[in-house]
């Protein structure tokens, strides 16, 4: 059987209007096992409102103006008056609907839409390059809704912005996928152990549904498959973090730029702490990991942009002129970097994530430090007291503070557990507060059209400059009443 657009927008309206997060991943179990193995992963990743893994970063580039023309073009309207719509409604997915519903023209070549012919279209108007790429661009999307029923427009316009707003998360998705494959929701921590070690759920359900949990096995730490980061949770004091630990090992937290970097031959990618690929931005970083011995690798480290002369760090703010897309080799002799690598996953061939970390710090120690990979600095804390004297010279030194990590964790790859802890000086501390002037306001989209409002826009006043300069938009806080 071949899945129909319309049996996933069905399913998409029904986890719209559900509020509990168990009788979602039901809906979306129930779709899933609609799909064959051919259609399962994109199917995925459409679920995801993305068109891959995060990390090749396939952009749709659909603005709001190319978005409305399409409607206007696919439904015979003016511009002007999807415009108004919009407007109102503020969701240009219920725009569609309307146009659809009260469509002034009637195409005499319209097809059923299968889920694949969705994806397909998408996936071309992704890569449409050169001069006439908006014009192309328009031209499938209106085809698409052309051919749409009401429901399919809706999610189609949906998707083309980024804004699915099923409120259903990745975790819900893994649960739907355990149920509609094994019937067990409890098989959840098998499917996503399998995604945290290669950041990929379109691949991880491909091999689900064609080789069941076993096939699972077969996912493991590859070079240029990024695991998902593991994360630190908070404690408020170091007397708290050694009472949970005991005896661990402490490191100084810098205010820099994570990267997981891979390497396999002579070929180096960087990823961000979010899994985008950024190795562009660090060619001073790709030369010195070529020139380590080691045939493939898996570590992590954080980067600071570095002044020699002076013996010190930039801020991070300068660090990030690398993140600018170009003049990135005169950033690299402006603001040279030192990655302070703080672990190791991969060392050819040989998964270190189930050691313990111990064991991976003596392997990171044996590899580095060299060049401009620096290893980062690591105590063993006896006592509470040690702890709190290693933070407090890392405050002196002006930096976050310290990751604290228990000796016998492994890696736990996208997950948030006491196998680190992070201590910084703003924990325990009251939040400093800044006046601001409103100097705007963003109107409403999604549930906030029907209050015409949105956020603020707000500034500060820079005296020597003699103008409101605006540093944030404030989205939140505010009742139903106040908006």
């Amino acid at each position: 059987m071949v899945l129909m657009f319309d049996e996933v927008a069905r399913a998409l309206e029904d986890v719209e209007r559900l509020s509990g997060r168990i009788e979602m991943a039901e809906r979306l179990a129930e779709l899933l096992k609609k799909a064959n193995v051919s259609e399962i992963k994109n199917l995925t990743y459409f679920l995801q409102g993305t068109l891959g893994p995060s990390y090749l970063a396939k952009e749709l580039g659909i603005a709001e103006k190319l978005s409305i023309q399409a409607i206007a073009e696919a439904c015979g309207y003016h511009v002007k008056e999807v415009e108004r719509m919009f407007m109102e409604k503020g969701d240009l997915g219920l725009v569609v609907m309307e146009v659809i519903k009260k469509k002034k023209q009637i195409s005499l070549f319209s097809k059923s839409l299968t889920f694949l012919d969705v994806f397909s279209i998408f996936n071309k108007i992704a890569g449409c390059a050169g001069e006439r790429s908006v014009k192309l661009k328009k031209k499938l999307l209106a085809e698409l809704l052309n051919n749409a029923n009401i429901l399919e427009g809706k999610f189609i316009m949906r998707f083309a912005l980024g804004q699915l707003r099923l409120g259903a998360g990745t975790s819900t998705l893994i649960e739907a996928m355990a149920i509609a494959k094994t019937g067990n929701r409890g098989n959840k921590d098998v499917i996503e152990r399998a995604y945290n070690l290669c950041s990929d759920l379109g691949l991880v359900a491909e091999m689900l549904w064609a080789h069941g949990l076993e096939g699972l096995s077969n996912i493991s730490i590859t070079p240029f498959l990024p695991l998902r980061p593991a994360l630190a949770e908070r404690l408020p004091n170091a007397k708290e973090i050694f009472a949970k630990l005991g005896r661990c090992g402490v490191e100084f937290k810098f205010d820099g730029f994570r990267m997981q970097i891979h390497k396999k031959g002579n070929k180096v990618v960087i990823f961000s702490r979010k899994l985008e690929d950024i190795t562009h931005m660090f060619p001073d970083v790709v030369e010195v990991v070529k020139e380590l011995k080691n045939d493939s690798l898996i570590f992590e480290g954080e980067a600071l942009a570095y002044n020699e002369k002076e013996d010190q760090f930039y801020s991070f703010q300068e660090t990030m002129h690398r993140r600018r897309k170009y003049g990135i080799d005169e950033a690299s002799k402006l603001y040279p970097l030192h990655v302070y690598v703080f672990d190791v996953l991969f060392v050819d061939g040989k998964t270190l994530v189930d050691e313990p970390y111990i064991k991976r710090r003596k392997i990171l120690e044996s590899l580095f430090p060299f060049k401009i990979l620096k290893k980062s600095k690591m105590w063993i804390a006896e006592n509470w007291q040690e702890i709190d004297k290693i933070f407090q010279e890392a405050i002196k030194k002006r930096l976050e503070g310290v990751m604290v990590k228990d000796l016998n964790a492994p890696y736990t790859a996208g997950a948030r557990k006491f196998a680190w802890i992070k201590l910084k000086k703003s924990y325990g501390t009251s939040v400093d507060t800044i006046d601001a002037v409103v100097v705007g306001y963003y109107k409403g989209k999604g549930a906030r059209a029907t209050f015409k409002f949105g956020g603020f826009l707000v500034g500060v006043w820079n005296k020597e400059m003699n103008v409101i300069q605006t540093i944030a938009k404030v989205g939140s806080g505010f009742s139903e009443e106040e908006m």
